[in-house]
């Protein structure tokens, strides 16, 4: 897709643009103009459902000394329909000018031309951060015993892994001259029918890795959560994957030094203080347990980590202080998608990439609730960027019937509120909507799953059910 082209904007009265300050924090006016895409299909039934909930919650929290100004911007088939475009420029220069929105969901444009809206706009704007929280409400029907054990914020890459689209169709000039290339420049014989392959690229670079990684530590740290956990495949994919899970451990080692302690180094230091006078080797027997297979030059190397984490982190880190610090671990990621079902009290804050991030943020939202009501947003914290979305799909055979679960537009927005730093009103939001599921007044979804389980409930429409998260403020 070319590069959009800027655009003046002719901003609404009475709002003000929000802007990064000298100190790269978010300067919010009281008045700030924030561009949002009502969406496709569904889109304009939720967000007729949604906006009068955030307007309400601001209300609420500040009275008439703040109000978010909206400035509509089109994209999709209204942008299609009205413009001849699916994405005009103006679209993006408004979230590109106004540096937060928000967004329904939107169409992918069927017969060529754009791949996807949504990636369009992250790639454009370098959103990459893609945050996906997961919490439990109270009487969601939910498919797992214990639901309420489900509180993980995902902070998937955005812009790299396989998502990136760098890919060539099975039989196409341009995938017979990389698997030729592959074959006689790379000396690669592992492509195992080479004639009917389609080919795609897998780029995973150390900076895109640590920024999303140092995002989810900074995160937890302001937070006061417990863990980040990498979630990867670097089994298998060890020069990317396998990448991303070093670089991250790397950087919590070396740009967090005093504020977290990996995995490793919890076991060492608690072996310490476990077993007082315990030998380097003996720790490391303790932490590898195959340690006696492995060769001299393996059990070596093994003991120098131990003896270098003692001598470096018993001072700061030792004598139970490590406890108190950030847990920085990893995990495989077939084995993270079970885990979350079995123990999800051990996940707190994931980091993970692109793929990885789609299946396990989606799995986790089934848990509690589904994917209708999981909020997401995607955000570059460096330069203040962020668009708030519905992650779900435009669901066209509901449209125009006022019938569906706005809540993943409204969370999205109770996400936007916060990043905005207006947290009475996200807490005004989250009691809202806390309230309406708790007195079983709900869409028709979770309608029909409560009365599946035995529980009575009243089946709403999605723009009453908007008015139940107010009436519950």
């Amino acid at each position: 897709m070319s590069k959009k082209k800027a655009v003046t904007l002719d901003l609404p009265e009475g709002g003000d643009p929000i802007t990064m300050g000298d100190d790269d924090r978010l300067w919010v006016p009281d008045r700030p103009v924030i561009p949002f895409v009502e969406g496709d299909g569904t889109g304009p039934d939720i967000w007729r459902a949604s906006q009068p909930v955030f307007d309400a919650a601001v209300y609420k929290a500040y009275g008439s000394r703040r109000k978010i100004v909206w400035m509509e911007v089109l994209a999709g088939e209204k942008a299609f329909r009205d413009r001849g475009e699916w994405l005009p420029d103006a679209t993006v220069s408004a979230f590109e000018q106004l540096l937060v929105g928000i967004k329904g969901p939107l169409t992918t444009p069927v017969g060529g031309g754009i791949r996807s809206l949504n990636v369009t706009l992250r790639q454009t704007l370098d959103l990459y951060v893609c945050l996906r929280p997961v919490k439990y409400f109270e009487g969601v029907p939910s498919p797992v015993r214990r639901p309420e054990l489900v509180d993980v914020v995902v902070f998937r890459e955005n812009t790299e892994d396989i998502y990136a689209g760098i890919e060539w169709p099975a039989r196409s000039d341009e995938a017979k001259t990389v698997i030729k290339w592959l074959k006689k420049q790379m000396g690669v014989t592992k492509i195992r029918f080479p004639k009917s392959s389609g080919i795609g690229v897998k780029p995973v670079s150390e900076k895109g890795s640590k920024r999303l990684i140092g995002a989810a530590i900074e995160y937890a740290l302001a937070q006061g959560r417990k863990s980040v956990t990498m979630v990867h495949k670097g089994n298998i994919m060890k020069f990317t994957e396998g990448a991303f899970r070093d670089w991250g451990y790397e950087l919590a080692r070396t740009a967090y030094r005093d504020q977290c302690v990996t995995q490793r180094e919890s076991w060492i230091l608690g072996n310490c203080e476990a077993n007082p006078g315990i030998s380097h080797e003996d720790n490391a027997r303790l932490i590898e347990p195959g340690f006696d297979l492995l060769n001299d030059d393996a059990q070596r190397k093994l003991v120098d980590e131990v003896r270098q984490t003692i001598e470096t982190l018993w001072p700061t880190h030792g004598e139970g202080k490590w406890k108190d610090k950030l847990l920085v671990k990893d995990a495989i990621a077939d084995i993270a998608l079970q885990q979350v079902l079995t123990r999800p009290k051990e996940f707190d804050v994931i980091a993970t990439l692109n793929l990885n991030g789609d299946y396990i943020s989606d799995a986790l939202a089934a848990q509690v609730g589904g994917i209708g009501i999981a909020p997401g947003g995607n955000i570059n914290f460096k330069t203040g960027h962020a668009i708030f979305e519905a992650t779900h799909g435009t669901a066209p055979k509901y449209a125009n019937k006022d019938q569906v679960n706005p809540g993943s537009v409204i969370l999205s927005g109770e996400m936007m509120l916060r990043y905005l730093g207006w947290s009475e009103a996200a807490d005004l939001i989250v009691k809202g909507m806390s309230g309406a599921i708790a007195a079983r007044t709900v869409t028709y979804d979770f309608h029909r799953l409560m009365e599946a389980e035995g529980q009575r409930a009243t089946c709403i429409k999605c723009s009453e059910f908007g008015r139940a998260i107010i009436d519950h403020m």
